[in-house]
């Protein structure tokens, strides 16, 4: 019997990935936990493992191509029928995965067992294949549908097009990825060209394809904007007695090969001030008219990286000491940046911190990290002429802060007093280990 093993569901909302790199090929023999393909989704670069013991009948989808969840991945021959022969007989198939002597998996993740996007793990019926009737009276008659791969299908999908009018060269007039490039380019010199203002050429433009990580920040800054009332609130600090203290074990530090900088000062000091003013560290339950109040610290840091940014998430922040979170910022940062971060780095967070400050900026307004009810922004340390309490002009370190709400379930005077308490902390670092 074959297994047919759909692309899963791995969690925080991923609806597509891109194949990165076959791990096996038809006709060899994989264990069950055996890494079968590594997949790059919106968040990060994942094996996924076979769920089965068994031979590989057949693999869909090549490296570099785009498979959406739900999506077959492999069959696995599970018994009955030796490696040689799974091979002969998916290559009698059509197209897609075989329908006779099938089992289809209801769920299989990354890690353990977890539902496949859709109810039942089964992707809803489409009208494609139908055509309307082209001229007036004439009888609407379904039209056969076309042979062509899960991948082929998805890049009809994506390109615009209807693959059902697409002839394929393929075996048996299976659609190829060629013959939907071809009959787009067709498409476009069958198309009157439009009059063009000025001398612009298209060679004047740069086409590139979103990355899956593009794509998601694209999708949650929408959500964001459309489902939370944002709110800002600015203010600075003077960090003197931080720089000094940051200066002084700086070098102590980096003799253990790690690098202190303000980050984790800065985290400790936002937990301790979520403490005081849970409603920062809450989220809107508007489904059940209730507030969710965490009572853990979980900070999501925003770190740039070459593909976008991702927001990989620091555990029970509340818990570690300055020492502690230099260690674990320092670690999640190299992850980020060579695309080790796995899923339970992104997972859990309950307040983002974003420093914009390391690259150039004072102030900004941060867009929530929703369903969270704030997000506390870093502009970069100024040094500017203070008044100190003598009421002398002395020189100071200015630390910009802004503190993005939601603003219907945090009220402005609730993010002024958490900014304040924030504050107080950076402004006398001691305080953070004497409470």
């Amino acid at each position: 019997m074959r297994h047919v093993f759909k692309f899963p569901d791995i969690g925080e909302g991923l609806e597509e990935g891109t194949i990165v790199e076959w791990y096996v090929q038809k006709g060899q023999e994989v264990e069950s936990g055996q890494s079968l393909v590594q997949v790059e989704t919106d968040k990060v670069t994942t094996d996924i493992p076979s769920p089965k013991t068994g031979t590989i009948a057949a693999l869909y989808g090549k490296e570099g191509e785009t498979i959406n969840v739900g999506d077959p991945l492999a069959e696995i021959e599970i018994e009955g029928v030796e490696g040689e022969e799974a091979v002969k007989e998916e290559e009698k198939q059509p197209a897609g995965p075989s329908k006779e002597g099938v089992e289809e998996e209801e769920g299989a993740g990354v890690v353990g067992t977890i539902e496949v996007a859709g109810e039942g793990g089964h992707l809803p019926s489409s009208s494609e294949g139908v055509e309307h009737a082209e001229e007036a009276g004439e009888e609407k008659k379904p039209k056969k549908k076309a042979l062509a791969t899960p991948v082929a299908r998805a890049l009809a999908k994506d390109m615009g097009v209807d693959i059902n009018n697409i002839k394929g060269s393929g075996p048996g007039g299976r659609v190829m990825k060629d013959d939907i490039y071809n009959y787009v380019e067709q498409q476009k010199k069958e198309r009157p060209s439009a009059p063009q203002a000025g001398k612009e050429t298209e060679e004047a433009v740069e086409y590139e394809d979103l990355t899956q990580i593009r794509k998601t920040i694209a999708r949650n800054m929408s959500r964001s904007k459309q489902n939370a009332a944002h709110m800002t609130v600015m203010d600075e600090v003077e960090v003197s007695e931080l720089v000094r203290i940051r200066n002084k074990y700086k070098e102590k530090y980096k003799d253990q090969d790690i690098k202190l900088n303000y980050l984790p000062f800065i985290l400790k000091a936002t937990a301790r001030a979520l403490e005081k003013h849970r409603q920062l560290n809450s989220e809107l339950d508007q489904d059940n008219d209730r507030m969710l109040f965490k009572r853990y610290y979980n900070i999501g840091i925003a770190v740039d990286t070459e593909k976008g940014l991702v927001v990989p998430v620091i555990k029970h922040v509340d818990k570690l000491t300055v020492f502690e979170l230099t260690q674990e910022t320092n670690e999640i940062a190299r992850k980020a940046r060579v695309g080790e971060l796995t899923m339970e780095d992104m997972k859990g967070g309950t307040f983002t911190v974003t420093s914009y400050g390391s690259i150039g900026g004072q102030f900004a307004m941060p867009v929530i990290n929703y369903p969270q009810a704030g997000i506390l922004g870093i502009g970069r340390i100024v040094k500017k002429p203070v008044v100190n309490e003598n009421d002398e002009v002395v020189p100071g370190h200015m630390l910009p802060l802004s503190v993005s709400v939601d603003h219907r379930i945090v009220d402005g005077g609730e993010v002024s007093r958490f900014l304040n308490t924030l504050m107080n902390y950076l402004e006398d670092p001691v305080t953070l280990i004497m409470e």
